[in-house]
């Protein structure tokens, strides 16, 4: 036992400057945002698409939507990016994620076999709601203990 346990401190001593780096954790959150960045500029650039899309799904008034979405996905990514109320924007693309995920991948109204991919799609979005309010959680508890220890 006590060989795993030399070995485990070991590679968290070889992997703890490399997992602790501020460029890894900023890529780490990009990759979280990437979807939503893009999607909000492929939206802004192409806004006829992004009508029809919440046309698609049944969501109106539709340009006002396609608005708030754009302005949702690109300003809550930045938040995160920037670390200015990074928990606000994580916490948002969290809810409007959740929320998509139920508008845009109900697999269970679905035969198959788009039933499946739906499905996948579906969970896959759960998923990145959960990386999203690890995020939060995780700036708050760190602006938490930074507090703690100012004058």
């Amino acid at each position: 036992m006590n060989a795993i346990k030399m070995q485990n401190a070991r590679m968290i001593e070889r992997l703890g400057p490399i997992l602790g780096a501020r460029v890894l954790r900023w890529v780490a959150l990009l990759g979280l945002c990437a979807a939503y960045l893009q999607g909000g500029f492929d939206k802004a650039a192409h806004f006829s698409s992004a009508i029809a899309e919440m046309n698609h799904f049944g969501l109106s008034p539709p340009a006002p939507l396609a608005v708030a979405t754009i302005v949702m996905e690109i300003v809550a990514s930045l938040l995160i990016l920037t670390g200015f109320y990074r928990w606000l924007g994580a916490l948002a693309l969290a809810g409007f994620t959740f929320f998509a995920t139920f508008v845009a991948n109900r697999f269970w109204e679905m035969a198959p076999p788009e039933r499946f991919m739906a499905a996948n799609l579906f969970f896959e979005h759960l998923g990145l709601v959960g990386g999203f309010l690890l995020v939060a959680w995780y700036d708050l508890r760190e602006r938490s203990y930074a507090s703690d220890l100012s004058p």
